[in-house]
């Protein structure tokens, strides 16, 4: 059908062009799954984003590549280690918590920022338009925090205490796992994604920008390709790897609306009954299972 209306999807440049577009999302959905495995989510990773474009790009301004990544590292970690406190600390629905979070961080980019800010330079860039080949620097990033987090889910204590907490979180807590550490360190990892979709954000634009996480609207995109991944929003199953998959169907999806030039309205609507399906077919394999 893309290829009758004139479109070249199959071709190197168009698939490149998926892969790159596809970094940015799955860092942040691949942080997003190690909350979501615990029964948490984070609604404050766009405004997180934004902030982090902001800081590196100030940063590397006046300092170092060095000293600019690891402060929006600091950034993402500090915000993280809060949202997982209040959660398990104050009892706040984590709904509730993130969103506030993500208010409180609007709220400073408001006050601070009127428009792009600082500027990368362009050794750092290098991250954003760089390749080894035909494939993007950047992908090796994704892949790299992708494979590290799916080690740690998948092989180690930590790991298993992520799914134990979200399968049953007061099993989990008889069984001796710490629950609430498991939460607040589930959703430190998640901000450090994010710090890190941030910086290569960051060198994609060459400055900061208090709109870069918010336009593409990375907070409910990333929980949705979590979801089309087949990680369960109440926690518990899933994984790094049906992210990545869930990742990829939104970027391909995104490519093919663009090909044919879809009707934005059409196209989430498009993307809302991919995701809908998916879960409702995820959700009858869960009762034939346990039938």
């Amino acid at each position: 059908m893309v290829a009758a209306r004139g479109g070249d999807f199959l071709t190197l440049t168009n698939v490149v062009g998926i892969l790159q577009n596809s970094v940015a999302l799955g860092l942040v959905a691949v942080g997003q799954t190690a909350v979501i495995l615990t029964g948490s989510l984070d609604l404050s990773v766009a405004y997180l984003i934004s902030l982090g474009t902001l800081v590196a790009a100030t940063t590397m301004e006046d300092g170092s590549v060095v000293t600019g990544v690891l402060a929006v590292l600091a950034l993402s970690a500090a915000v993280g280690l809060a949202n997982g406190l209040i959660v398990t600390g104050l009892k706040v629905n984590a709904f509730i918590a993130t969103l506030g979070t993500a208010f409180i961080l609007r709220g400073w980019i408001e006050e601070n920022y009127t428009g792009p800010a600082g500027q990368v330079p362009a050794s750092f860039q290098h991250l954003g338009y760089d390749r080894v080949g035909p494939i993007p620097v950047s992908l090796f990033l994704l892949l790299a925090v992708a494979a590290a987090l799916w080690v740690v889910t998948r092989r180690t204590r930590f790991g298993h205490h992520l799914y134990a907490t979200g399968g049953d979180e007061h099993a989990a807590r008889l069984s001796g796992v710490r629950t609430r550490r498991t939460v607040i360190a589930a959703h430190v990892l998640c901000s450090l994604c994010v710090g890190a979709a941030a910086l290569f954000l960051a060198s994609r634009l060459g400055a900061g920008a208090p709109w870069a996480g918010t336009e593409a609207r990375y907070d409910l995109e990333s929980i949705a390709a979590v979801v089309l991944g087949g990680t369960v929003l109440a926690g518990g199953r899933g994984g790094v790897a049906g992210t990545l998959g869930g990742v990829l169907v939104l970027a391909v999806l995104d490519s093919v609306f663009n090909q044919l030039g879809v009707d934005p309205f059409f196209k989430n609507v498009v993307r809302g009954v991919v995701i809908i399906a998916a879960v409702a077919l995820y959700a009858r394999r869960g009762a034939r299972r346990s039938a």
